[in-house]
């Protein structure tokens, strides 16, 4: 068992009972195109485009897809770095405004996040306790006085030494910057934090390291994290459950363990024989073709001009998610399964 795998088994199973801790319904995070000399809008990039789904407090939830896909603008939607241009968003059975940026206020406790790069997120003119600190203070965690002991304990949580906290960022190597990026993360005691690429600007030796503390502290604090991700074999190995997205869409949402054995939509499919392997019998399988615009988003299916399985209803209907076993699949020729009617 490796040390990404016994992490994800000690991790506590989360519990489906009650409302969900957080509920995305038909959000959209479009940008305008500007062009011409009077510099008017001719279109909008649609990063987002219509995303509905909820999760349970204590999941993990992975996000995943190829680069541009709109994994990462759904993450900063959510925490309203990027203000979404439409939808709903409601935090344990509290609606949040989304067109009021300040409506976000009273959920920044709650909504954290942990960013890809250790080095650009980290303030290089503060001290590691000045950036613990800084938050501590304007929520009122703690009193002035205990601030120093509040940012010791965090910095041991991450597993780092008090003694760093006044030393500058330059100092560390990038998994001990993520480390304290996390210990930011934490230090507000959130409900859910978006997981953005955590890993992806680490040594792989260090990769596992950061994971196994993530569910560490998922499970001693009682974290939801929101893990946007392109490594599968981690997505695999910590998710509970998986949204899979393509050019702003989610086209496949299942538990982990199903959507990896039973794969309903080619793209998902697609994505899991893209897998690296050591298997010399199986060689991974690139998706071929090319992904259509974001600003002109083809008729239909946005996959079709991709799919494999693409026939002339593709090409001209846009497909919901249907259910299709233990998946939900926007797809009209589910794999393993009969075509929806």
């Amino acid at each position: 068992m490796t040390t990404v795998q016994a992490a994800s088994r000690a991790a506590a199973a989360p519990s489906r009972q009650g409302a969900p801790l957080l509920e995305v319904q038909g959000l959209k995070t479009w940008f305008p195109v500007v062009g011409g000399v009077l510099r008017k809008t001719t279109g909008y990039v649609k990063a987002v485009n219509d995303v509905t789904f909820s999760m349970h407090a204590g999941e993990v939830l992975s996000v995943v897809g190829e680069s541009g896909c709109g994994k990462s603008t759904l993450g900063y939607s959510i925490l309203g770095l990027t203000p979404p241009t439409e939808g709903r968003l409601t935090l344990a059975g509290k609606p949040i405004d989304i067109g009021k940026p300040s409506s976000w206020n009273g959920f920044r406790k709650d909504f954290q996040i942990i960013f890809q790069d250790p080095y650009t997120s980290l303030n290089p003119r503060h001290t590691v306790f000045e950036m613990l600190a800084e938050p501590l203070r304007a929520h009122g965690i703690c009193a002035s006085r205990d601030i120093p002991d509040k940012v010791a304990e965090l910095l041991k949580k991450v597993g780092l030494s008090p003694d760093y906290m006044h030393r500058f960022p330059h100092a560390f190597s990038g998994g001990q910057r993520q480390r304290i990026g996390i210990a930011r993360a934490i230090g507000l005691n959130p409900k859910l934090i978006v997981c953005d690429e955590v890993v992806a600007a680490l040594d792989v030796s260090v990769q596992a390291q950061i994971i196994r503390l993530l569910m560490d502290l998922k499970s001693e604090l009682g974290l939801s994290l929101l893990f946007i991700s392109h490594d599968l074999s981690l997505v695999k190995a910590i998710s509970d459950r998986v949204l899979v997205m393509y050019l702003g869409k989610i086209v496949e949402a299942a538990a982990a363990p199903d959507l990896f054995a039973h794969p309903r939509h080619p793209y998902t499919a697609a994505l899991l024989e893209s897998i690296p392997t050591l298997d010399r019998a199986r060689r991974p399988k690139l998706l071929g073709g090319e992904i259509p615009s974001p600003v002109n988003l083809p008729a239909g299916c946005a996959f079709a001009s991709r799919c494999p399985r693409a026939q002339d209803r593709c090409r001209k209907e846009t497909p919901a998610l249907f259910r299709a076993d233990a998946s939900e699949a926007a797809c009209f020729y589910p794999i393993g399964l009969p075509p929806v009617p």
